[in-house]
């Protein structure tokens, strides 16, 4: 369970909160009346999640580039946050063949810059890098990957997140290793779907587009298996990470280097076929998909996670099952295709997840909005 309590006024800097994730993230910061800065580019798509859910009004919102490292860091030490999150990345392993070098350099140096301005800034406790569960050496292996097994990545995206985890170790055993009160950690998850991605090359938006064009859609890899999960499982994850780590006794300190997985139980580990059944018939209208027979990049054929470090340290696991993943999924997009109020789509979402996994340890409550965020921002029940 997360505590309201923890959350309460924290200063916290987002990078990459204009997207996808970053996006429920930012909503879910606000829920819990966290203080929340935003460092981002503009929104990576059109349409975006940020926009269509009005998700600048819920946190302090400021464009800038993590790739440069002074603006950066200004803008760091103008909020003095007490927690940093970094999110921002070129996300997608296609566009990384694209453009490897602007890859390596948002990945990997958009993370040691974003190290660089945490240890510059005497206010930060925690800094959470954000990574993906291709970081590992994929083998095809049945069993799931765990924190301890080799990094590495056969295309550039998943390389320079593994590059970002080592830079991210170096800094914690260089820089911060003798700073008892500040504490830098890992997070690593894919496979996230959920409403609001409007990405290309990603499954569910590519469905939607397709659906709605009244066309099949083309799969690469139909038998691919992933370790599908609802974007909220993870940010939860990674927002309890945070609160543990923060909160443990410096006896403890240990417990939390490294990295932390966090994946679906063992049922919401499905091909891609699965996947796309499931998601057709939640979506409620005619839909099919078939084999794409074009020559396309190298992926793997499986990937598992092993979450047993954040299930025993953190006492996290996933709540939302294969089915219920896939049902508010489709019905986020549907919602969209009959053009209803997404902010509101949107936040009821979050607050029936948020009810189940949030401690209220102290009333919520909310200076810095008015009356009508106040209502939209506390969890309700």
């Amino acid at each position: 369970m997360i505590s309201s309590a923890f959350w309460l006024g924290k200063r916290v800097f987002v990078t990459g909160h204009t997207g996808f994730k970053g996006s429920w993230l930012a909503l879910m910061l606000s829920r819990l009346n966290a203080r929340a800065t935003g460092y981002a580019l503009e929104p990576p798509t059109r349409p975006n999640l940020f926009t269509l859910a009005n998700v600048g009004e819920f946190i302090d919102d400021m464009r800038g580039d993590v790739r440069d490292l002074g603006t950066l860091a200004t803008a760091m030490e103008a909020v003095s946050p007490e927690i940093v999150i970094h999110m921002a990345a070129q996300p997608l392993v296609r566009e990384s063949y694209a453009d490897p070098v602007g890859t390596y350099a948002t990945n990997v140096m958009g993370t040691v810059n974003v190290l660089e301005a945490a240890r510059r800034v005497g206010s930060v406790r925690l800094v959470l890098i954000v990574t993906t569960d291709k970081c590992y050496e994929n083998r095809d292996w049945v069993w799931g990957y765990r924190e301890t097994d080799a990094l590495g990545g056969h295309d550039p995206y998943s390389n320079s997140k593994a590059c970002a985890e080592l830079a991210t170790s170096a800094y914690r055993d260089s820089f911060f290793r003798a700073k008892e009160n500040v504490r830098i950690v890992s997070a690593r998850a894919g496979n996230v779907i959920g409403g609001g991605d409007f990405a290309t090359d990603r499954i569910l938006p590519d469905a939607l587009r397709a659906f709605v064009a009244r066309r099949p859609l083309k799969v690469r890899s139909p038998r691919a298996v992933r370790p599908w999960q609802h974007v909220l499982e993870p940010l939860a994850g990674y927002l309890l990470l945070i609160e543990k780590a923060m909160s443990a006794a410096p006896a403890r300190a240990a417990e939390f280097d490294g990295g932390f997985n966090f994946g679906p139980g063992p049922s919401s580990e499905q091909s891609v076929e699965q996947l796309l059944a499931h998601f057709i018939s939640a979506w409620g209208l005619d839909a099919r998909w078939e084999k794409d027979g074009d020559d396309h990049p190298h992926e793997a054929r499986l990937l598992r996670l092993d979450t047993a470090k954040a299930r025993e340290t953190l006492q996290w696991s996933p709540l939302l099952d294969f089915e219920q993943t896939t049902q508010w999924t489709a019905h986020w997009y549907r919602a969209f295709v009959d053009k209803a109020d997404m902010l509101e789509t949107t936040m009821k979402q979050v607050d029936r997840y948020l009810g189940q996994r949030v401690r209220l340890t102290s009333p919520f409550t909310d200076s810095t909005k008015d009356n009508e965020h106040d209502e939209r921002r506390n969890v309700a029940g």
